[in-house]
């Protein structure tokens, strides 16, 4: 499935949990924070910014968050994989050219930007960023998908 558009945001539902996935807007340094480092990918216009609520909640402050990083270029954060906060991360943020979605993975402890943790009916969706919109590959017929229209950021 391709779903062509620029501003809006792609909003992938199951029963408990959903994914939202926009395009970034223009060029910016993505600066990735670990425990032991610092290191920046380049993003540039078509790259995806992806964020998961695997335990599903509001959507608004997962759309908050996706504008953080795209709009704002907030930095993203890198737990060790033993970090008693993955637990208590509602929200989780992947960006780049292609994310896949993937439940084996513990909530913000995964510094590849191919992959972010979902729910397990929403893992094995891919995303690639495309010339004026996003390429779905994985869907199962049981996930819902739409567009939120975003004309607040």
């Amino acid at each position: 499935m391709n779903v062509p558009f620029s501003r809006d945001v792609l909003r992938f539902s199951g029963t408990h949990s959903f994914l939202l996935a926009a395009s970034v807007l223009e060029p910016f340094s993505l600066c990735i924070e670990t425990s032991d480092e610092e290191y920046c990918q380049g993003m540039s216009p078509g790259d995806l910014v992806a964020v998961s609520a695997p335990g599903g909640g509001p959507a608004e402050p997962a759309l908050m968050l996706l504008e953080l990083v795209r709009t704002h270029h907030l930095p993203l954060i890198v737990l060790p994989k033993d970090h008693p906060g993955s637990k208590r991360i509602p929200y989780v943020v992947s960006a780049g050219p292609e994310i896949r979605t993937n439940c084996s993975i513990i909530r913000g402890t995964h510094p590849e930007q191919h992959l972010i943790c979902s729910s397990d009916e929403l893992a094995g969706i891919t995303l690639f960023g495309t010339p004026g919109g996003i390429r779905v590959d994985g869907l199962s017929p049981a996930i819902s998908c739409g567009v939120i229209k975003n004309d607040k950021y």
